[in-house]
């Protein structure tokens, strides 16, 4: 969640993948700070991927499985995984597969109004998991809804 905190929180975390993932979609080949920013990138994607329970989710806190599902975190870390794909930084197969089912379950998280269910409220960093598990789950809210746009877009943008 921030430096120095014992939690991963999922939305704190789909920043960075969402920031790593445009900053090197829009980065020169050639700049000097490049291969370290692919390098946390891959990392990242290579733990999310560890991480992505079956149907597609990941959780509040993505490294502890009693943790409930949560739709934005979801969405960055899926966007993140389409735009490797799309550029080729990812292995296909196995991030495709991923990105294809997170896709899907953000897919069944939305409800008949068109609201993102599932998205935690906003949250300070906190010094224990409780802090995490007992955050609010919301619908319609813009930290979910607006990934999951960009989601969409991902799937069907040139780039």
């Amino acid at each position: 969640h921030a430096p120095g905190a014992p939690f991963a929180w999922s939305r704190g975390n789909g920043w960075m993948a969402v920031g790593m993932a445009e900053l090197l979609r829009v980065l020169p080949e050639d700049n000097p700070q490049r291969e370290r920013i692919m390098t946390g990138y891959l990392k990242m994607m290579k733990t999310l991927l560890e991480c992505q329970r079956k149907d597609g989710l990941w959780l509040q806190v993505v490294d502890d499985p009693t943790m409930w599902a949560e739709t934005s975190g979801t969405a960055m870390f899926t966007y993140a995984m389409i735009v490797g794909v799309r550029k080729g930084w990812l292995q296909e197969d196995a991030y495709a597969q991923a990105a294809l089912k997170g896709w899907l379950a953000l897919c069944d998280m939305i409800n008949e109004d068109g609201y993102v269910e599932g998205v935690c409220e906003g949250t300070m960093l906190g010094d224990n998991s409780e802090h995490y598990r007992n955050r609010k789950k919301l619908t319609g809210d813009i930290h979910g809804q607006a990934p999951v746009l960009w989601c969409a877009y991902a799937l069907i943008a040139k780039y």
